[in-house]
């Protein structure tokens, strides 16, 4: 809920004095709270997907040119012809400053919004929050927890063979060594498979409750008609059109998927073993990010100037003071949530 907060406020603005607060705001909480657990290493390819985003944006603009007309040339490159269907298209020509700015504004929108996105995947435990999957997707979660789980020992057994296959001499790449690295590989997974399938088996697994066919069909209609509220509502909110009809139907198509998902999960009855409590830091956490998404969609109804600014005239973007606070406010979670224990490195053990 956080990093959905961060993202909302990063969609309402392409003002880049706030996109590149809102970053370093991301950054500074993966920083400080980020572990040596191996979906925690994510951020960096985030990082590095957004810096490749923006410089294909900006690459776009320089070739293809810019819908922003603009008086300050910087190059002139030589343009191709293009026949008389494809008008309104060209490849070179004039570059502006104005159009490399309108570029660079709207690039650094979809990069701070990678970002966000990799600093939930950083952060966000996929066990923990598996654990916490309401009834109705049950199956699926037990599904994803024995992929992860599997995941490793693949890997794991491919790299085995392949070290066994070099010290006989072998070749290991290729075609001949693929089939005869996988089909071991395949061999023992499925063994895996349907060891762990009994003793799923003898524990219960899979022991659904009866519920009446009218239930069935009001959940499978609650689900599926919050879920698609859910996505209209979404869009509404990061879409500058949708600000009258985007919270109604996101907050309208949540309460139907809940519904759904409570009366799904009374097909399957269960209990869990130590489940997380919902406590105060993790109430102001998830605060944080719906105050700094609420406070940018006030800031952008009453003062859009400020959150979108023009390129035409060229002129520096102003930092806005109460947007920029209003992000700030995305620091608390460094404060208030518990800090990470790293692993320490054998020489800083010794």
């Amino acid at each position: 809920m956080w990093a959905l907060g961060l993202g909302t406020a990063a969609s309402r603005t392409t003002n880049p004095l706030l996109l590149a607060l809102l970053i370093a705001v991301a950054g500074f909480v993966v920083a400080t709270h980020r572990t040596d657990a191996p979906w925690a290493r994510s951020y960096t390819a985030f990082v590095k997907l957004a810096a490749a985003v923006l410089a294909i944006r900006l690459a776009f603009a320089v070739f293809l040119g810019s819908p922003v007309p603009g008086i300050h040339v910087i190059v002139t490159l030589p343009e191709i012809p293009l026949p008389h269907w494809a008008q309104g298209v060209r490849i070179g020509g004039r570059v502006t400053a104005e159009g490399l700015l309108f570029a660079l504004y709207d690039g650094l929108k979809l990069a701070a919004l990678l970002v966000c996105v990799g600093a939930a995947n950083a952060l966000a435990n996929p066990a923990r929050l598996l654990k916490s999957l309401p009834g109705a997707l049950y199956e699926a979660g037990v599904a994803v927890v024995v992929a992860l789980t599997f995941a490793p020992h693949l890997i794991a057994d491919v790299q085995r063979l392949r070290a066994a296959r070099r010290l006989r001499g072998r070749p290991d790449r290729g075609l001949r060594g693929l089939l005869h690295v996988g089909l071991p590989v395949l061999e023992g997974a499925l063994e895996r498979s349907v060891a762990l399938a009994a003793a799923m088996d003898a524990r219960g697994y899979g022991r659904t409750a009866e519920v009446p066919a009218a239930v069935r069909r009001t959940t499978g209609v609650l689900t599926l008609g919050g879920l698609l509220g859910v996505c209209a509502g979404t869009y509404g909110l990061l879409t500058a059109a949708g600000d009258t009809y985007g919270l109604p139907v996101l907050l309208a198509g949540l309460g139907a998927a809940l519904g759904g998902l409570w009366l799904g999960g009374r097909r399957s009855p269960r209990t869990r073993y130590r489940p997380d409590t919902w406590g105060v830091r993790a109430w102001l956490v998830a605060g944080s990010g719906v105050a700094v998404a609420a406070l940018m969609i006030v800031a952008a109804s009453y003062d859009p100037a400020a959150l979108s600014p023009g390129v035409v005239p060229l002129v520096a973007p102003a930092l806005p003071l109460v947007p920029a606070a209003a992000i700030l406010l995305g620091l608390l979670p460094a404060f208030v949530a518990p800090a990470s224990q790293r692993t320490p490195a054998p020489e800083e053990s010794s």
